[in-house]
């Protein structure tokens, strides 16, 4: 089950038609897209690379995005698209535990600051041209490279969440669970066709870099923004050049592209003409302005709840579910993350396992064929996510009478911070690093625009002056930019328990009360 496949049929079937876009540019079309795939395949096994070897991708969306990840499964390689806004720390850790064959960066002087990675290109470079040329060249004339077919339960994509102990784990997302997920969208999230256009906003290194698996099932065409990122008039431009997008977005990028529509006055038609469908997840949305979304921009909103272990799966709340405003627990519905989807189940259950009876509240377990093959060498992470095939999410939530699954917290207090996760346990470590710290505590707080802020409490060492700007500065040294906190709070001591754990709801409280 080699997922290249997916783009070798369209390459056959309409060769010349334009496939991938680089803002209104196209750069490729399927017979080109397919070509520079399997030019790729064969430039990395001229390099050295054997079948279930890593590729590293750490950079913005470009549309060299998507050709490397086809190259990459074409060949039998494992992709792992890292954060561009990873601190180089960071992406060092996932180098050294991964071990890439080879890497992929904007810059070239980007893998010139990793050890242990030989090899590297910039997606847009003389050097890379160069590799390609000659390998090109055999595509063309053999029309089609052989393809290494990888088995079903093979790893193609290696995602790299953060853990609770602070060091990310590698989550190893199998042919199977990739096709699973892209089938998955057809019957719960959307439908799609060949004039659609997927427009990649969100870093493809996430979800909507995922999404490319569906709309290439569907002939769709593929959009890269100039700017590679998220701008909401860049987005609304793009629209009226190509026609209707479809996109996946965190709640912030939807708040950004409502307030861009309500500022320019534009109509639920002309926002209807904007975008088709826009599917968001990867943070709690909250009621008011999933409402103001829909007053604003109409029903072209799809809400999806899953996480790295289980991509883009678990449950959906339907384009319907949203716009059905007469139904008497309608607001609680918009609360909640939807109903399971088609290949999952969905329990809530306690700590054993044992499922808990509706409406009652516990650990949200899902299972199916998009739950991860397992933690990158990491077994015993593996057997405490997965137990009798169910995963243990870490999220808590509750299922209604009707299936509508509503989560009420995080067991282990996660912070999504606008779509990006963010575990405490990785801050408080640097933050312990600096001079000075004695204690330190992070949580999230509630925020109107990320969704949550991050939160630091602090204990300087007696007799200690802590600077906040210092200890602000320590954490670019250490650690990406969106995981620094937004405030830093200087405290005598810090709530605890009988056995010394820090009782971070009590801090929560805090927060609360100091409004």
């Amino acid at each position: 089950m080699n997922l290249a496949r997916l783009l070798i049929r369209w390459g056959a079937l309409k060769p010349d038609q334009p496939a991938l876009f680089f803002g209104t540019s196209v750069w490729a079309t399927f017979g080109q897209w397919t070509a520079r795939a399997a030019a790729l395949a064969l430039a990395f096994r001229d390099l050295g690379c054997k079948p279930g070897d890593r590729v590293l991708l750490f950079a913005q969306n470009h549309p060299r995005y998507l050709e490397v990840l086809i190259g990459c499964w074409w060949a039998g390689l494992v992709a792992i698209p890292v954060n561009s806004r990873l601190h180089p720390k960071e992406v060092q850790w996932i180098i050294d535990n991964a071990k890439p064959c080879i890497g992929f960066f904007h810059q070239t002087s980007d893998g010139a600051d990793f050890s242990g990675l030989e090899k590297y290109f910039e997606f847009e470079s003389a050097a890379l041209d160069a590799v390609l040329a000659p390998a090109l060249a055999k595509s063309m004339i053999a029309r089609e490279v052989a393809l290494n077919d990888t088995a079903a339960d093979d790893t193609a994509w290696l995602f790299y969440t953060s853990g609770t102990t602070g060091r990310p784990k590698g989550v190893q997302i199998t042919s199977r669970n990739l096709m699973t997920m892209g089938l998955c969208y057809f019957t719960d999230v959307d439908f799609i066709t060949p004039n659609d256009f997927m427009a990649y906003a969100a870093p493809m290194s996430h979800g909507a870099g995922l999404y490319c698996i569906p709309h290439l099932m569907a002939g769709a065409r593929h959009v890269v923004p100039q700017s590679g990122g998220v701008d909401p008039a860049e987005l609304f431009s793009l629209s009226h050049a190509l026609g209707p997008l479809s996109t996946f977005a965190a709640p912030t990028i939807v708040k950004r592209l409502v307030e861009h529509a309500m500022q320019a006055g534009l109509s639920m038609d002309e926002c209807a003409a904007a975008f088709k469908t826009i599917v968001y997840g990867g943070a709690p949305m909250y009621v008011a302005d999933i409402e103001r979304a829909l007053r604003v921009m109409g029903p072209r909103f799809v809400q999806i709840y899953g996480q790295g272990e289980t991509p883009m799966v678990a449950t959906a709340l339907s384009r319907h579910h949203l716009s059905q405003a007469d139904h008497p627990r309608y607001r609680e519905r918009l609360a909640s993350v939807g109903v399971a989807q088609t290949p999952v189940q969905i329990r809530i259950a306690n700590a054993r396992g044992a499922p808990l009876p509706t409406g009652e509240v516990g650990e949200v377990l899902v299972k199916g064929d998009t739950v991860m093959r397992g933690y990158w060498q990491n077994p015993e992470a593996t057997r405490a996510a997965i137990r009798d095939s169910w995963l243990f999410t870490g999220d808590v939530g509750c299922l209604d009478e009707d299936g509508f699954l509503t989560l009420k917290d995080r067991s282990k207090d996660l912070i999504i911070s606008g779509g990006s996760n963010i575990y405490p346990r990785e801050v408080e470590e640097v933050l312990m690093l600096a001079a000075g710290v004695a204690e330190a505590a992070v949580i999230g707080a509630p925020d109107p625009h990320w969704g949550e802020a991050v939160v630091a409490f602090i204990v300087p060492a007696a007799g200690v002056q802590i600077d906040p700007a210092a200890l602000d500065r320590h954490c670019q040294d250490h650690i990406a930019r969106f995981k620094r906190p937004k405030r830093y709070i200087l405290t005598t001591a810090l709530p605890k328990n009988n056995y010394g754990k820090v009782l971070k709801t009590a801090l929560r409280e805090q927060l609360r009360q100091d409004g």
